[in-house]
């Protein structure tokens, strides 16, 4: 298994984990750093995207599966304002780093699983339907990019929502 497949998976755990577990406040920084992560990422290893057929198909489709668990995640990260600053904060807990670790694991399992494991029926499956070895690489790339920033943007709309839903009136 190459190092680039263990590097994003791990700086996307890290850079979630590290974010939300516990009560953190849905601040700028919290909001850009998964988009810094994602523009140092994608240029560096999305190195040939496939623009048609069957690769074209498989990364759209696993960058579909990453924003669905994306906003799965988000669904596990409940949001609050703080009544007295009106400060947006989530609290991370068990449940949300379960998910993050085993899909995480998953993908880790399956890459290492492709090279040791079940090389030989994922080549014939490539060849059978024109999947390159960059397709797949690209798409597990994309699939865990669409996850952290389908999260991300689901927190953007949360404190956007909550920070300008009105304030309660004041009993008389």
């Amino acid at each position: 298994m190459s190092a680039s497949v263990w590097i994003v998976n791990l700086v996307v755990l890290a850079s979630v984990l590290g974010t939300d577990l516990g009560r953190r406040e849905v601040n700028k920084g919290r909001l850009l750093r998964p988009a810094i992560v994602a523009a140092v990422i994608v240029p560096m290893y999305l190195k040939h995207p496939a623009t048609s057929g069957s690769g074209l198909v498989l990364e759209m489709a696993l960058a579909a599966v990453g924003l669905l668990l994306g906003l799965a995640a988000a669904g596990l990260l409940p949001t609050r304002r703080e009544p007295g600053t009106g400060k947006v904060f989530t609290q991370g807990g068990a449940g949300y780093a379960a998910l993050w670790t085993t899909v995480v694991g998953a993908r880790l399992a399956f890459s290492y699983g492709a090279q040791h494991w079940f090389a030989d029926s994922l080549g014939r499956w490539m060849y059978q339907h024109s999947v390159t070895a960059d397709a797949l690489t690209d798409a597990l790339v994309l699939m865990a990019i669409a996850m952290l920033l389908g999260r991300t943007g689901t927190l953007a709309l949360r404190k956007a929502n909550t920070v300008t839903a009105p304030k309660p009136a004041l009993a008389r």
